[in-house]
């Protein structure tokens, strides 16, 4: 039997393995709730991107991880070893890049609302460019830039009107989105003639991002041929040749059986097609090209173990599993209804026996990681893992009814490794004052 993820297998003891690691041990050693990442599968995920992007693009491609998926230190160590850029969208997302060691020059800052002391932290560290997403926010970086007597390198943000096929919450490239400024209302237009008479910006290039775990190669082709032909019309009516076009990410992901992602091979190949027919036609120069992955990187290498406590079976109606977590650690359902797989560490491959709700200890009715999905009988003190956890857990997870967050263990050749502590009860007092 295999596995809905990839680096998932059944040890000699019969339980489910990850990295080289025994998840039952390593749940044993740490703790549970804990986040349990394969550091090999994020690296093979990072290669096969930059892989695809050499191949169809050669020197004119960068891969940037969107560290929002899971942003800790040892991540931006990662991306960094792998070759790759990182896109940030925040003060905290930057500084942490930069402590990590991250070069300053392939950090991109993006965020519809960016705070002076975050454009500020971004220019003082030459923060490699910056993701413009409005006229507001034109005038904030002239006047910082300006301060400094720096120039910023600049991307500006618009949005194709393309309707990608995903949920309303994740969807970002349609007219009415809060990013960026719409080609077909002619306010991007606007905005790239409103910062061409500002001294401290380099207008360089064009960003672009339609939504989030998206199945179908006919939006991101249709979004290149509409960046394309914006760069033909900013030629036309600026002279402005511009240099660098980020396609965005939001490659789709198996979470359960029924999801049917395409390779990011074929994605990234698919794109690059549209790209070079259509800069042909218009007699552009091919900009360098960036994408920005993220949840496609991470998510498919990371589960998040608990231990069961309360089994509540209601008759003719539903049965509960109850876990150590909750909505704290995993909100990815009760935003938005997300759905995830989830095994037995003990009996991975043991017959389905039931179907069960995987419900959370948080004071909420909603507090549910894994609705009506079939598992072999769960007892008091299993271990139950809740698969593809790797983007979007950590990096949203709270101190809701202030449970301390769980540590994130990275597996690699049989070793565990903590990049990220279990927060304690201390953490969770210390910025109260009285």
């Amino acid at each position: 039997m295999s596995f809905i993820m990839d680096c998932l297998s059944v040890n000699e003891k019969g339980n489910l393995s990850m990295g080289g690691c025994d998840v039952k041990e390593v749940a044993e050693t740490y703790g549970t709730p804990v986040y349990m990442m394969d550091e090999d599968d994020i690296r093979k995920n990072c290669r096969i991107y930059a892989n695809a992007m050499k191949k169809y693009y050669g020197d004119r491609g960068l891969v940037l991880y969107a560290s929002k998926a899971f942003s800790c230190k040892y991540i931006y160590k990662v991306a960094m070893e792998e070759g790759l850029g990182v896109d940030t969208v925040s003060g905290g997302e930057i500084y942490t890049a930069l402590k990590a060691g991250f070069p300053a020059e392939k950090i991109y800052f993006h965020g519809n609302n960016k705070t002076e002391d975050e454009i500020e932290l971004a220019i003082k560290n030459d923060i490699g460019c910056i993701v413009v997403d409005n006229c507001d926010e034109v005038d904030r970086i002239e006047e910082i830039a300006g301060r400094y007597g720096k120039t910023v390198k600049a991307m500006f943000r618009v949005s194709p009107g393309v309707d990608a096929h995903t949920h309303d919450f994740i969807k970002t490239g349609q007219i009415d989105s809060k990013f960026g400024e719409a080609i077909e209302t002619g306010d991007a237009i606007k905005l790239i003639k409103y910062a061409s008479i500002k001294k401290n910006i380099n207008i360089a290039g064009l960003h672009c991002h339609i939504g989030s775990q998206i199945f179908e190669l006919d939006p991101f082709c249709e979004t290149a041929e509409i960046m394309i032909d914006f760069i033909d019309e900013i030629r036309k009516e600026t002279g402005i040749v511009i240099s660098e076009l980020n396609l965005g990410g939001g490659f789709g992901i198996k979470y359960t059986e029924e999801d049917d992602p395409v390779d990011f091979d074929k994605f990234i190949e698919a794109v690059s097609k549209t790209v070079k027919a259509k800069t042909k036609e218009k007699g552009l120069p091919c900009p360098f090209i960036l994408m920005e992955p993220g949840r496609s990187l991470v998510a498919p290498s990371g589960i998040t173990v608990y231990k069961v406590g309360t089994v509540k079976r209601i008759k003719d109606i539903r049965n509960y599993v109850c876990v150590d977590g909750g909505m704290g650690d995993n909100p990815r359902f009760i935003m938005y209804g997300a759905r995830h797989g989830a095994l037995l560490v003990e009996n991975p491959l043991g017959e389905k026996e039931e179907t069960v709700t995987i419900a959370g200890k948080c004071c909420e009715s909603g507090d549910v990681l894994v609705e009506n999905i079939e598992l072999p009988k769960a007892k008091k003190g299993d271990y139950l893992a809740v698969l593809t956890t790797g983007a979007y857990n950590y990096s949203m997870a709270s101190n809701y009814n202030r449970i301390p967050r769980p540590p994130v263990v990275m597996l690699k050749n049989g070793k565990a490794t903590v990049v990220v502590k279990r927060e304690s009860y201390e953490d969770i007092i210390k910025n109260d004052l009285i």
